[in-house]
């Protein structure tokens, strides 16, 4: 009887270690606070639980576990499961996604940059500069053209431009830079102050930051029709760590992607309803710069900067000519 109570006791034992062991529970790391940027993130963590029975778990923490410069090197050495970051706030980590914050691509809408990013994201040199940081792209976080708010008198020509101190990362900051703007690379959660203090004039956002930092809260003017490009913030996994789920939650992760960016999608049309009425509320002047000025915009940053940044690329065995190709290409299948 002993014998068999003891067996039954190991049997339970042992039964409970497997059903804890099957239990997965992953850290995200973002940064700010929750906003329309990280909405496929929070109903990923949603729906990938209900999947699973609660068995699979994420935990969204805003600034918790890394500044948002770091998130990269948190994921290359496993302090947390997932995070995500902008290609523009360390160039030189992820060189190969930098194709997409090229200025002027012509990408118009969200589902387009959707397109663009997902395959850039597939190709194997994109892939291999990511695996150096153990990181496995997983989804984009596509956000709309970036445009500027800023203090003082309205900058509708490129030479009232000139001088102009913008915060703006990655290509849109070297298109700025083009035309004489200075621009700073400050992360967006200091954005407010650096505008609030004078450190800058202007700044470039989507919508959904200028509402998350409140950079609107200061405006006197915006730039409607700009659109110089757009920053890409990918969502990474550690690559050991989704090596090690289990089939059935791994299953559950990749399965949900497709979901939670059509939600995203959805919902960021929201915020972009919302920004023009708030525009009227707090009395932000648009500005729309002409034709002339923005062709000129273009001559000037455009297709130098593309090809300065195809050979650099190229410098260090990277095929940018076929990286750039790839997004236009993606771009043109997602218009059919």
């Amino acid at each position: 009887m002993k014998n068999l109570m003891t067996k039954a006791a190991v049997a339970a034992l042992a039964f409970g270690f497997a059903t804890e062991a099957m239990a997965t529970e992953w850290n995200v790391s973002v940064w700010g606070k929750r906003r329309a940027f990280t909405e496929h993130l929070e109903k990923m963590a949603e729906i990938v639980a209900e999947k699973t029975n609660g068995e699979f778990t994420m935990n969204v923490s805003y600034g918790g576990l890394s500044k948002p410069k770091e998130n990269l090197d948190g994921i290359s050495i496993g302090a947390f499961e997932m995070a995500q970051f902008c290609a523009g706030y360390h160039p030189d980590k992820n060189p190969t996604v930098t194709v997409l914050e090229l200025p002027f691509l012509g990408v118009n809408t969200l589902a387009e940059e959707v397109a663009v990013s997902n395959a850039v994201y597939a190709h194997p040199a994109a892939q291999k500069d990511l695996a150096r940081w153990n990181a496995k792209l997983l989804m984009p976080s596509p956000m709309p053209q970036y445009n500027i708010v800023g203090t003082g008198e309205p900058r509708d020509t490129l030479e009232k431009m000139n001088g102009m101190r913008v915060r703006a990362t990655g290509g849109i900051g070297q298109a700025f830079k083009s035309i004489g703007a200075v621009p700073t690379s400050v992360p967006a959660t200091e954005a407010y102050n650096a505008m609030e203090s004078g450190v800058v004039d202007t700044v470039a956002f989507a919508q959904h930051a200028h509402f998350a930092y409140r950079t609107i809260d200061q405006a006197k003017w915006w730039t409607a029709n700009l659109n110089p490009g757009t920053v890409n913030c990918p969502v990474v996994v550690n690559i050991d760590a989704y090596e090690s789920l289990s089939d059935a939650h791994r299953e559950a992760l990749d399965s949900t992607v497709d979901t939670v960016v059509a939600y995203y999608l959805e919902n960021y049309g929201k915020t972009l309803t919302k920004w023009d009425q708030v525009l009227a509320e707090k009395n932000v002047t648009k500005v729309m710069l002409s034709e002339e000025e923005i062709a000129k915009f273009k001559a000037t940053a455009a297709d130098p900067i593309r090809e300065e940044w195809i050979a650099k690329m190229d410098a260090q065995g990277i095929p940018g000519q076929d990286l750039y190709d790839t997004v236009m290409t993606a771009l043109a299948e997602a218009r059919k």
